[in-house]
């Protein structure tokens, strides 16, 4: 369960950061962060693999390019689900979708020397 809430805080904080960091991403309000994180959780899950299962062959034929529309999709379907966050279009969704992807990378490297270090 631990492993669940700090990813979850997380991508908080990567979304957080790419509402900072980006013009095309913006949060109403700062509980929004905390939404957005558990449906992109939820999305990444069960919508994720089954889009990643039906265009199998679009993703064969562009080398695995493909999966970064579904990335930037992910974000796009959770912007559609919560009205106070807003994502302006692709680039945007997929910048954010990085900031994100390498902010959970950090942590889970920090968070794996800090618990070898005890």
């Amino acid at each position: 369960m631990y492993h669940v809430i700090v990813r979850l805080l997380l991508s908080a904080c990567g979304l957080g950061l790419a509402d900072y960091l980006l013009e095309g991403i913006h949060f109403d309000h700062f509980s929004t962060l905390f939404w957005a994180a558990l449906l992109l959780g939820v999305a990444n899950s069960i919508v994720k693999p089954i889009l990643i299962f039906f265009t199998l062959p679009i993703t064969l034929l562009t080398l695995g390019f493909f999966l970064l529309v579904i990335n930037a999709a992910m974000l796009g379907l959770v912007a559609a689900l919560l009205s106070s966050f807003h994502v302006s279009g692709f680039w945007s969704a997929l910048a954010a979708w990085f900031i994100v992807a390498l902010t959970q990378a950090v942590g889970s490297v920090l968070l794996k020397s800090k618990k070898s270090d005890s």
